[in-house]
């Protein structure tokens, strides 16, 4: 990209004068500050073995190969799945809520699981919602609450899952077949956008051929990939052949000139931005849906604070702050704040071979549930109290 947008943004609260990206009113709060602006530096490790700012306690929910036990004291029948990846949350009438999460088990071992909490964020059942499938890494949720879980493999499907468990998921063709990581819906437009873990993976949006009753059909629609010029303008081509079979030329080698993104990874809407991660190049990207533009806004190799590295799963606070999940690195869950601000908001120790996975925030946004896929060998996922706002 011709403009990294952390650069710019620094660059024009100082009064520097720059061209190609716009920038918001600094006449209007861009963010809250409160909760996540003001951590602490992260604490000794607790009990756990979790480093975290002051105020912020944490608990181990669930793992791997084991079952969940509950509020009751009960332990329930379902055996929390291993390999725990992508996650996300939503709200219930009765105000709780529940979190979903995939498992990335090869060979017809993988699907994904949930777990559910009353108000008081306190488990009070885990169940399945997705068996059968592979290499479920990460995924999306929608606004009209149902859980898209993302294959990845090369003739990955996405599957949309009932996060209640009680009817079956279904393969999403119209999302395309290719190595799928993550999804994530513009709840503004309606249109759905993916990522794809590949070295020359692509950057795609779907948009479907109808909305009915605030649900998209993802089975029929458009599937395009982007082509990104040199200002960073995207265009977008349609694919002719979204659901290549295993010896037809895959999704990402179909338009000359689309962009090249090394190893696609997590992605979130938020606010008309859509924001995505690619680990190869160790980048977090911004995407805005109405003028077009694509921005990088953090660079490791560039970053006058490059503590970030592997960078993996991301989620976004109401107010804006990105949160970024390491895979290796440091192990930890890293904020992008305004004007290109990087810190910890935690870290996980003793666990070297892991990666961080799945976060998410409760619809309350005091609680995040994150996973150390390899932690202990079969994976454990963990509660954080805290503001989360």
């Amino acid at each position: 990209m011709a403009l990294h947008r952390r650069e710019f943004i620094k660059n024009a609260a100082m009064g520097t004068l720059c061209l190609g990206t716009s920038l918001p009113s600094l006449a209007a709060p861009l963010f809250s500050y409160r909760g996540l602006k003001d951590l602490s530096a992260l604490g000794a490790p607790d009990a756990l073995g979790l480093r975290l700012p002051t105020g912020f306690k944490g608990r181990l929910l669930a793992q791997g190969g084991q079952g969940v036990q509950t509020v009751s004291g009960a332990v329930t029948p379902y055996v929390w799945h291993v390999a725990a990846d992508g996650g996300a949350c939503y709200d219930l009438a009765d105000g709780g809520w529940i979190y979903t999460s995939n498992s990335e088990i090869a060979l017809g071992g993988g699907g994904a699981g949930a777990l559910r909490f009353d108000a008081l964020g306190r488990v009070v059942d885990a169940y399945s919602i997705l068996k059968g499938t592979s290499m479920n890494c990460a995924g999306g949720k929608t606004p009209w609450q149902t859980w898209l879980s993302c294959e990845e493999t090369s003739q990955g499907q996405v599957y949309e899952c009932d996060i209640f468990g009680t009817t079956a998921a279904v393969v999403r063709r119209g999302l395309g077949t290719f190595k799928h990581e993550a999804v994530a819906i513009d709840t503004q437009r309606m249109q759905a956008y993916l990522t794809e873990d590949e070295k020359d993976g692509g950057f795609y949006r779907y948009t479907p051929s109808s909305v009915v009753d605030g649900r998209m059909n993802l089975d029929e629609g458009l599937l395009e990939i982007a082509i990104v010029d040199t200002a960073g303008g995207v265009t977008w081509a349609k694919l002719e052949d979204p659901n290549p079979g295993i010896f037809s030329t895959p999704t990402r080698k179909q338009i000359a000139g689309r962009q090249i993104f090394n190893g696609g990874e997590g992605i979130w809407y938020h606010e008309g931005t859509v924001h995505f991660s690619t680990k190869g190049d160790n980048r977090v990207w911004s995407y805005d849906t109405i003028t077009q533009m694509l921005t990088v806004i953090y660079d490791q190799q560039t970053s006058s604070n490059p503590m970030l590295s592997g960078v993996d799963n991301i989620v976004v606070s109401n107010d804006g702050h990105i949160l970024v999940a390491e895979d290796g690195g440091d192990m930890q869950i890293v904020v992008l704040g305004p004007y290109g601000d990087i810190y910890p908001l935690l870290q996980v120790t003793g666990q070297d071979g892991s990666e961080i996975t799945g976060p998410a925030i409760s619809p309350n946004s005091g609680h995040l549930y994150f996973s150390s896929q390899r932690g202990k060998i079969l994976g454990l996922t963990y509660g954080i109290e805290g503001p989360f706002a």
